[in-house]
């Protein structure tokens, strides 16, 4: 899971909901998506679409 956004180098850490992916995991922010790359990926022209969330695990 890429720390950053491939755009602005927004930081998105594993537990963000501001991030997007495509199939090749290219991750970039929701902003870049959505104002500068119309939902596409600049690297392979695939579909941006929510990357999904892993929380930290709870301290035992």
């Amino acid at each position: 899971m890429r720390p950053d956004c491939g755009c602005c180098g927004r930081g998105l850490p594993p537990s963000s909901r501001e991030a997007v992916i495509c199939s090749f995991e290219c991750t970039f922010c929701v902003g870049c998506a959505a104002e500068m790359l119309d939902q596409r990926c600049p690297n392979c022209g695939g579909e941006l679409v929510r990357r999904p969330v892993r929380e930290a695990p709870e301290a035992v």
